[in-house]
């Protein structure tokens, strides 16, 4: 199959053949229908995060079952699916307390006495975050998957993988945004833009959106922001924010990564008020918070990929989307093929792209 491919001492993606292992007792075979272009991929890609490789880069998928291992009994040839990073071995501690979403079991991981489930020329290609999405096929455990109704657009389910579900799950589970409360959401990529939509869709009654880019504040605004932000860099953005607001925030989402986008979150708080950090910081980054602004019950938090376990979440964020109340075409930048995934990077890095996916095949 053709892959999307990081090679050692390159900072772009080379497509090459690789090949894909036998099913696995647990695991499942998917044809890979589009992979979403996340940030956390580039962030690999400029050596931010550090991988092992060759790898095959991906992580946000949707496709149809091809084939399932012996011990599979939730899923069967035919069924669509989207894949998750968030594997969870259902026994941990974590998993237990309600966490799934935070295991650390490797049991969603070959044993290293046995084949690889990626390879070329007889040699270990490296699985990405559990799923490596940049390949015409999937091989995953099965807990890396999760089965959705068949009226579901595949393309716009990939969204669904990781974006959509981050930025939903943080409003939803982790700042639990109530009716009537004012938000404002500091980066308006696909993480950011499913942050708007999911404060639009709890009620909130004032929805500020911050970016730099004003094609992607239009954006916003069609999801559900109330009112946009393009900021001054030489006035501080908090008080921007509030300016804008006429007060203090109940609500700051930060899905930058960036320190000062994340101090901001928490200064533009009202008492009471709550930031949740949604965006990737390197490791050992840290970012100033005044001690005294957490007297007055104001807190900070983080989320990750949205605090639930994805098995439940999105076969609910699928639904929201047929009943009408969850927009995934208007947070699509373009469709391209697997070929064309270095453009698509490139555009992330000028701060372009929404969301750019990659089509491989364009029946679902």
């Amino acid at each position: 199959m053709k892959a999307a491919v990081f090679e050692e001492g390159r900072s772009d993606l080379v497509i090459q053949d690789v090949e894909v292992g036998a099913v696995g007792p647990n695991e499942v075979l998917i044809r890979t229908v589009a992979a979403g272009l996340c940030h956390s991929d580039l962030n690999h890609l400029n050596g931010v995060f550090d991988i092992p490789r060759p790898s095959v880069l991906g992580h946000e998928s949707a496709g149809v079952v091809l084939e399932v291992g012996s011990e599979v009994v939730d899923f069967e040839p035919g069924d669509h699916v989207i894949t998750c990073l968030a594997t969870f071995c259902g026994h941990c501690e974590r998993c237990l307390a309600g966490r799934s979403y935070l295991c650390e079991s490797p049991m969603s991981l070959r044993d290293p006495s046995d084949a690889p489930r990626l390879s070329r020329d007889g040699q270990e290609m490296h699985q990405f975050l559990n799923v490596s999405s940049f390949a015409e096929m999937l091989l995953v455990h099965e807990r890396a998957v999760v089965r959705i109704d068949k009226r579901m657009p595949l393309d716009l389910a990939a969204l669904i993988g990781c974006g959509v579900t981050t930025g939903l799950g943080a409003v939803f589970n982790k700042a639990k945004v109530q009716p009537g409360q004012s938000v404002v959401v500091l980066g308006c990529g696909g993480i950011g833009l499913s942050a708007i939509q999911g404060a639009r869709i709890a009620g909130a009654s004032e929805i500020i959106a911050v970016d730099l880019n004003a094609d992607k504040l239009g954006v916003a605004k069609t999801l559900g922001a109330t009112a946009t932000l393009a900021p001054d860099p030489d006035r501080d953005l908090a008080e921007q924010i509030k300016e804008l607001a006429k007060g203090e925030i109940d609500h700051a989402l930060e899905a930058v990564g960036v320190a000062s986008t994340a101090t901001a979150a928490l200064e533009c708080l009202g008492v009471g008020g709550v930031a949740t950090i949604i965006g990737l910081m390197p490791a050992g980054r840290t970012f100033p918070v005044q001690g005294r602004l957490l007297l007055d019950d104001r807190r900070i938090q983080g989320a990750y990929m949205g605090a639930q376990n994805f098995r439940l979440a999105m076969p609910r964020y699928v639904e929201m989307y047929l009943d009408g109340r969850l927009l995934l075409e208007e947070m699509v930048s373009s469709r391209i093929e697997l070929e064309d995934v270095n453009i698509g990077f490139d555009s992330m890095r000028k701060g372009e792209a929404l969301r750019d996916l990659i089509i491989f095949d364009q029946q679902n």
